[in-house]
């Protein structure tokens, strides 16, 4: 395919999503009826895709319209790029502009240009002060790729060894031990031994330094609580060396985690009724449902996807999971409440509320992260009893 085919080719998929598919759903059916598109041809078309899909309200903002073509046309004009080589050029290029479609306006307002949705851009503003711009900046562009080392099998640069072997260029973390930074893609990475051998897995640093605010001598009992794939399970088993319970209310989000943690090496026990819950854990880790605002760069569908009213919906989730599983740590123990959020609503303001109806826990660090070189915006708050 041609640069310009390919243009014409996510086109044709924003389009699909502009009538209500996913970005996956319809990258996947586009592939599915063009077997004439080889591997870098799809992983291009897919590149525009994702990347006008962050940039959707200046796309379409600075032409004024409603289609996948103006969304394109916008996206690149945006970008800088000549659209006299790709519109109009043959070759299965998409059709030439009309006189109307070089007319462009750039004069947007503050939301639409950061692309922020325009009802959270106040918030946003506020929560992030002078970082607002930076941070809704930097989720223009695909987020890094990190593994964690897997610290039940290997070290560090045991890893970055065995990873060279297979040609997978990484890079040690400056500030996560147990981060690699992957330098290009990392399509060959599921077809390593690194990988088979569980010596690293797929894992973002924010993510990974999120699990190191436990001392690693804190030892268990653990419950990963809202589990997800297991991610977190895993990290914790190798963090803390010990057993870790995992549960999730959707049960079927935890349908790898056996054979994850069979790769790993880690003791990891799926429990799939929450009356298998103990009352007595040293720490619950709660990854809680959040907006993703910090991991926009790898959804950006979620950004446009979410509602003020859905906001308010998740606070109320996290608060009551908050209040709910508390009870179940031990006297001494920790309560860990992390989301891959950037939003005040979700994070600071959510553990400082839960201390006011709880007053005999109290937070005992915080950290907020935004999404950068280093890896995604992640928050985490350890609380502890105060008469522990």
């Amino acid at each position: 395919m041609t640069p310009a085919a390919r243009v014409a080719a996510a086109i044709t998929i924003l389009d699909a999503i502009l009538d209500g598919h996913s970005a996956e759903g319809a990258l996947t059916h586009w592939s599915r009826n063009s077997r004439f598109a080889g591997s870098k041809d799809r992983a291009a078309v897919r590149d525009h895709v994702y990347c006008a899909l962050r940039r959707k309200a200046s796309s379409l903002g600075v032409t004024r319209g409603t289609t996948g073509r103006d969304w394109m046309r916008g996206f690149l004009f945006n970008a800088g790029e000549d659209l006299s080589s790709i519109f109009g050029v043959g070759g299965h290029s998409p059709d030439a502009l009309s006189d109307d479609e070089t007319t462009f306006y750039p004069d947007l307002d503050p939301a639409t240009a950061h692309d922020i949705p325009n009802w959270l851009w106040d918030r946003w503003v506020e929560d992030l002060g002078e970082d607002a711009s930076a941070t809704a900046k930097n989720l223009f562009d695909a987020a890094p790729i990190f593994l964690r080392v897997n610290l039940l099998k290997s070290t560090r640069d045991a890893a970055i060894a065995a990873l060279a072997a297979d040609g997978i260029d990484v890079v040690a973390h400056a500030h996560v031990d147990t981060a690699l930074r992957v330098q290009a893609r990392g399509g060959k990475l599921a077809h390593s031994a690194a990988y088979s051998d569980g010596l690293v897995e797929l894992q973002d640093a924010s993510s990974q330094a999120s699990v190191m605010v436990l001392p690693r001598e804190d030892g268990g009992p653990v419950l990963d609580y809202c589990a997800g794939g297991g991610g977190k399970s895993l990290a914790l088993a190798a963090w803390l060396s010990t057993e870790v319970d995992a549960f999730d209310v959707d049960s079927a989000r935890m349908r790898d985690i056996p054979d994850r943690a069979q790769r790993a090496g880690a003791a990891v026990n799926v429990l799939h009724d929450e009356n298998e819950i103990k009352h007595s854990y040293k720490t619950i880790f709660i990854d809680s449902p959040c907006s993703g605002s910090g991991t926009w760069r790898r959804d950006p569908q979620g950004k446009w996807a979410l509602t003020a009213d859905r906001l308010s919906e998740l606070v109320r989730i996290q608060g009551d999971i908050l209040n709910d599983i508390c009870t179940r740590v031990a006297e001494g123990g920790s309560l860990i409440y992390a989301t891959c959020s950037v939003l005040a609503c979700e994070n600071r303001d959510q553990v400082e509320q839960f201390c006011r109806l709880n007053p005999n826990w109290q937070v005992t660090q915080m950290i907020q992260s935004v999404p950068n070189d280093d890896g995604d915006g992640f928050f985490v708050a350890r609380l502890t009893q105060k008469n522990s």
